[in-house]
């Protein structure tokens, strides 16, 4: 297949988001030659689907070290540290410079379709060690291509793989038909064509995050403009002293400031809420459709389903490659118990690197967002001091690799929140301290997921 030895290969990195950029800088820093595979036609692809989203986190908590170092000589220059760029702002400003740095080494249109040992499938040991990883490769040109790598750090991040609106983790009876009616992303009501979907219409926001808690805010300042608009906000648990976040004693100000928000559009009618409420099906009814919860409720009808339920991991590429992951969380065995969203939140995860993010398979990793697996805890300063771990564990600096280089803030940088139209004022406020991966919501730092930690929205 190749004369080149392993050593001699790339490491391919899957995703030109912020992680992924950010391990190609860091392994560049360490002489080690990347190959970054972009499924989409720009760098930050994902980011620019919640492009009107702001992060939680200024800008000083989401530029790597490494990336702003090979930036440095092109004369960037990094944006006021202490403001909050919005996911578009993220992507032109720093993700699409960092990428048009690295040039050649980021192939975009190229959508990574499966990872596996050259020559072994998941089931032979021998000589499995040996052998480089093949990377199988598809074009939107209709090209395929087999790329061999020495290691591949997978960042492709969870935004493209949304939880389903199904109660069980499975689609509602009905979503796929009414497809349609239904978005799993936080709508742009900037955008004319999608306020329009929106306005004068009855719309069932289904989540508890600040995704969730950014739905509710935006529908609620439509509604004082467009008379009609109205969300059900549609809960699978009830409403108690902690569904709205800490408030105003919210160690993350922007995350409290959301969910004070979602309280607000409560209280002066604008959402009206659904409690014990988990959905079953989606049923059509006199041109709009009824959420079916399984113990036999029906919603109002409504127009539209906007569905904040979390994201997940993507495997299927990686079904080649021996994956040690936890059981419930979908994330590396060592890492789940520092993420477990029932334990943790942004601000209490602990940084990490390659010993927690290694699997069975050596040489590869899971990193960013899509290492948190269905955890929505992930902070994208979390992610920089991911990928400097594994860079240098696979420049086989080993005591670096295992030294911790990072201090998170307690406020932490929780998820894209969408809520400093006006900065300037918001800051003096105390209001956004942090970011994704969310989606996100991503992000972290984010990415953003919406609604999570961090993508991303991914999560800033």
């Amino acid at each position: 297949m190749s004369e080149n030895t392993p050593a001699e290969l790339p490491v391919v990195v899957i995703g030109a988001g912020p992680i992924g950029l950010a391990a190609a800088a860091h392994l560049i820093e360490r002489g080690i030659e990347p190959l970054v595979l972009e499924a989409g036609a720009t760098a930050g692809a994902a980011v620019r689907e919640w492009s009107h989203v702001r992060l939680f986190s200024p800008w000083a908590e989401v530029v790597d070290p490494a990336a702003e170092k090979l930036l440095a000589p092109t004369g960037w220059v990094r944006p006021d540290g202490g403001t909050y760029p919005s996911g578009g702002d993220w992507a032109e400003r720093y993700l699409q410079p960092l990428a048009d740095v690295l040039g050649e080494r980021v192939r975009y249109h190229a959508r990574v379709t499966g990872v596996a040992r050259a020559g072994r499938d998941r089931t032979v040991d021998s000589g499995r060690d040996e052998q480089p990883f093949t990377v199988h490769v598809e074009h939107t040109d209709g090209r395929e291509e087999r790329v061999l790598a020495r290691a591949v750090v997978d960042a492709s991040g969870t935004w493209a793989t949304p939880n389903p609106l199904g109660a069980n983790g499975l689609p509602a009876l009905g979503e796929r038909i009414h497809a349609s009616r239904i978005t799993y992303r936080v709508p742009d009501l900037t955008d004319p064509a999608v306020r329009a979907r929106f306005a004068g219409k009855r719309t069932a926001v289904v989540g508890t995050g600040a995704s969730a808690f950014t739905a509710l805010g935006h529908l609620a300042d439509l509604a004082k403009e467009e008379a009609g608009t109205h969300a059900v906000w549609v809960l699978r648990r009830g409403i108690t002293g902690s569904t709205y976040g800490g408030g105003e004693a919210d160690q993350l100000p922007a995350r409290g400031a959301l969910g004070l928000r979602a309280k607000a559009a409560v209280e002066a009618g604008h959402a009206s809420a659904l409690t014990g409420f988990r959905t079953a099906a989606v049923e059509p009814l006199h041109g709009q459709v009824v959420l079916v919860a399984e113990d036999g409720r029906r919603s109002e009808p409504v127009d539209q389903v906007v569905v904040l339920t979390g994201l997940r991991p993507d495997l299927s590429f990686l079904s080649e490659v021996r994956l040690g992951l936890d059981e419930r969380l979908q994330s590396p065995t060592a890492l789940a118990p520092l993420i477990d969203p029932n334990q943790h939140s942004c601000g209490t995860v602990y940084p990490h690197g390659a010993n927690e993010l290694s699997h069975p398979e050596e040489g590869v990793y899971l990193v960013g967002m899509k290492s948190y697996g269905r955890a929505p805890t992930f902070l994208a300063m979390t992610g920089y001091e991911q990928v400097r771990s594994v860079a240098a564990a696979l420049a086989g600096d080993h005591e670096a690799a295992a030294r911790v280089e990072l201090t998170l803030p307690e406020t932490g940088v929780c998820g894209g929140a969408g809520l400093f139209d006006q900065p300037d004022a918001d800051r003096a406020n105390g209001g956004g301290c942090c970011s994704v991966p969310a989606a996100p919501q991503l992000i972290t730092l984010g990415a953003p997921a919406p609604g999570s930690s961090c993508s991303t929205t991914g999560g800033c």
